[in-house]
């Protein structure tokens, strides 16, 4: 057993052929999230990047489909919570789905940053990319020179 690797079988660049796809479909319709409802990171939460800068932070984070009535941004004590606050609609009709991905969520992350200024704050929705601007705390410069005797 140990010389065994794990590896996910849909990242190969070639599926294998020869009467196993409808095998390995049926495998992956088995253990969809439609048979074990399971929360995963990647499919309940949005892709962020930080950068940090000399004078501030740029915050971009992924926002397809999203309007901005309902992005809460908030910034307290250095952290930055960004959410997603969306009502799960409950559909009457019921659509006969053959494969379903798409879903409603409320989701939400957190960064630190320590530095961060609370005056200047900038956020700008475009193209389903959320930007957000924060500038640092400017830094008293404290030095003394020393006079040697």
């Amino acid at each position: 057993m140990a010389g065994l690797v794990p590896f996910n079988r849909n990242k190969l660049s070639v599926r294998p052929t020869g009467g196993f796809e409808d095998f390995y479909n049926m495998l992956d319709d088995f253990f969809s999230d439609r048979w074990f409802p399971s929360r995963s990171l990647a499919a309940d939460t949005f892709k962020v990047d930080v950068q940090e800068h000399e004078n501030e932070y740029c915050i971009e984070a992924e926002m397809p489909g999203v309007k901005k009535e309902v992005i809460n941004l908030e910034l307290n004590e250095g952290k930055l919570t960004i959410s997603v606050n969306r009502e799960e609609e409950v559909e009457e009709n019921k659509k006969n789905y053959i494969h379903r991905e798409r879903r409603i969520s409320s989701m939400q992350r957190a960064v630190y940053l320590a530095d961060a200024e609370s005056e200047g704050i900038k956020a700008k929705l475009e193209n389903g990319v959320l930007n957000i601007t924060i500038p640092k705390l400017k830094k008293a410069d404290n030095t003394i020179k020393i006079d040697i005797q």
